[in-house]
């Protein structure tokens, strides 16, 4: 057991403070080069993107991504266990630039940085009011945060998690963490306030995703693994989906993205849950190893999705951020 030392006892290093840093943005006007008018990708509406970039060492590997319901904020996590927060700056509704960055360690429940202790691969988030869980790959574990109190100083407070957990494969665990929302209209599915996690490729006896729901409702269920898609994040949509962001990479393919869309009353307790997928995008897109979604509802009425990619903190992939607006729901 780790010995819990008080944070006074522990002077914070230079990297441990929070740390403005200025990220650079060059816009991407068309998702398909190919196409460089087209706009519309099923019952997605392309917005507008940016590919990012900035001379701090700690910037890159991003796999989680919050947005604020005024579409600017954002709270976005690195896999080397930092958050990321600032706002995206919009013209004439497409995102061109981000402001206000801040860089910081996540915290455990001594003051000291998760990366510390040995817990890696911060991989997923889910808000829930003022309260901010994060799933941690490497051990598989799941830490709670006083974000709305606290912010980027908040530590985190491992929770209980089933058992299976623990057999979860190395570095496949939870990828996707959402909290079911409180103002749910449709109660026959998780109760408000449950945890959703499913597996980046934790598979049952049927080949099929592992999923957990902890808390107010509790249990496993799977999500319909197809085409050797893993899952990357997911986001709860205002209308009632769970939108599952998956990532499919192999030699002869090579990297590609999609988006489904499952019934947010579909996930119970033994369920086998599927849903259409409402995007799918090769390397001939302007994609990249996408691994964050977040869903905010615009001042018009309009579902906006948010996506982040990770580049490995390698010079040979991107940071990209894409924004589409969803207008087939």
């Amino acid at each position: 057991m780790l010995a819990l030392i008080p944070a006074a006892a522990q002077p914070p290093r230079d990297g441990d403070a929070v740390q403005r840093i200025e990220i650079r943005a060059q816009t991407i006007e068309a998702f398909d080069p190919r196409e460089p008018g087209r706009r519309r990708f099923g019952p997605l509406e392309f917005r507008g993107g940016l590919v990012l970039d900035s001379a701090h060492r700690d910037f890159g590997g991003l796999s989680a991504l919050h947005v604020a319901a005024d579409g600017a904020r954002f709270l976005a996590l690195t896999d080397k266990g930092r958050w990321l927060r600032g706002r995206i700056v919009y013209r004439a509704g497409r995102p061109i630039a981000v402001a206000d960055a801040e860089i910081a360690p996540v915290l455990g429940p001594d003051g000291r940085p998760l990366t510390r202790r040995g817990w890696y691969d911060t991989e997923a988030l889910a808000m829930d009011g003022g309260t901010v869980h994060v799933a941690l790959e490497r051990v598989n574990r799941i830490v709670r945060f006083d974000y709305g109190r606290d912010g980027l100083r908040a530590r985190g407070h491992p929770i209980a998690v089933p058992r299976a957990f623990r057999s979860l494969p190395h570095n496949k665990g939870i990828e996707c963490l959402a909290a079911a929302p409180r103002d749910q209209a449709n109660r026959s599915g998780p109760r408000p306030g449950t945890l959703i996690a499913i597996s980046e490729r934790g598979l049952d006896a049927g080949g099929n995703l592992l999923g957990f729901l902890l808390g107010r409702s509790s249990g496993t269920f799977a999500l319909k693994r197809s085409d050797d898609f893993d899952v990357s994040d997911c986001a709860i949509a205002p209308h009632g989906a769970l939108l599952v962001l998956e990532r499919r990479f192999s030699w002869t393919r090579g990297v590609a993205m999609r988006i489904r869309s499952v019934p947010l009353s579909a996930i119970r307790p033994g369920a086998v849950v599927d849903g259409p997928p409402l995007i799918f995008a090769d390397m001939a897109y302007q994609i990249d190893n996408m691994e964050g979604l977040a869903v905010h509802r615009a001042g018009d009425g309009a579902t906006v999705l948010t996506l982040i990619s990770d580049d490995n903190f390698s010079p040979l992939q991107r940071t990209v951020l894409l924004q589409f607006t969803w207008v087939g729901e």
